[in-house]
């Protein structure tokens, strides 16, 4: 998780017994996007996001070709926290890191369904 999501969100999914890492754990809070999504990848994790900026980083990644371990992006002003918890147990429950290598998605509400960014590519 980056710095721009919530602490609720972040509670509300180890409640449910989600694996959740924050950039302010791992001491990363600090790092721009370019390096937070490499460390991200080095750790084997999905990054979740709110940040469009870190949306711009996945589109560089995806036009140069470069691995990366895959973006989650939630609108700050478009998800409320329960839908956000919601969607991102799901995600975590139903698929696998493999699946989100190189891609860059954002849940849309409701019916819960991924929408690719191909504007970004």
């Amino acid at each position: 998780m980056d710095v721009h999501i919530r602490r609720a969100v972040t509670s509300a999914l180890r409640l449910r017994s989600i694996d959740v890492l924050t950039a302010q754990e791992d001491g990363a809070a600090e790092l721009d996007d370019d390096r937070l999504l490499q460390r991200a990848t080095e750790l084997g994790r999905v990054l979740v996001s709110q940040d469009e900026d870190l949306l711009r980083e996945g589109a560089r990644r995806l036009r140069e070709r470069k691995d990366f371990s895959g973006i989650i992006y939630a609108h700050q002003l478009r998800v409320t926290t329960g839908q956000m918890v919601q969607d991102l147990e799901l995600i975590a429950t139903a698929t696998s890191q493999e699946g989100w290598s190189g891609k860059v998605r954002a849940p849309s509400s409701p019916p819960f369904l991924f929408q690719s960014l191909p504007s970004l590519v």
